[in-house]
């Protein structure tokens, strides 16, 4: 089976020390809890190469397949996370789900 991240590009936020505490103190915590999760990674994007986008971060969270990340969907956790990751960004975060395909 293949496996599943969920990729959240985030663009700048105007504070970035607010954004990494929050991320770091509360964030993260409620993320971690969330059963099937195997490793969270985040990227920052230190170019882009061609266009204009203004990604700031990549973050991502593995799941072993669809079954581990349908049902993790399923779960209360799941809106905690979803509403934390908007007081994190708001209307700073686009949520990509992406499926390995080599």
């Amino acid at each position: 089976m293949a496996a599943v991240k969920l990729m959240f590009r985030y663009t700048h936020p105007t504070d970035e020390v607010a954004f990494w505490h929050h991320n770091q103190d509360v964030h993260l915590s409620l993320v971690s809890k969330i059963p099937g999760l195997q490793k969270i990674t985040f990227n920052r994007v230190g170019k882009v190469l061609m266009g204009s986008d203004a990604t700031f971060i990549i973050a991502k969270r593995f799941f072993a397949d669809h079954v581990a990340f349908d049902a993790v969907m399923d779960l209360t956790q799941t809106p905690r996370v979803g509403r934390d990751t908007m007081r994190l960004s708001p209307g700073l975060s686009t949520p990509l789900m992406v499926t390995e395909v080599v």
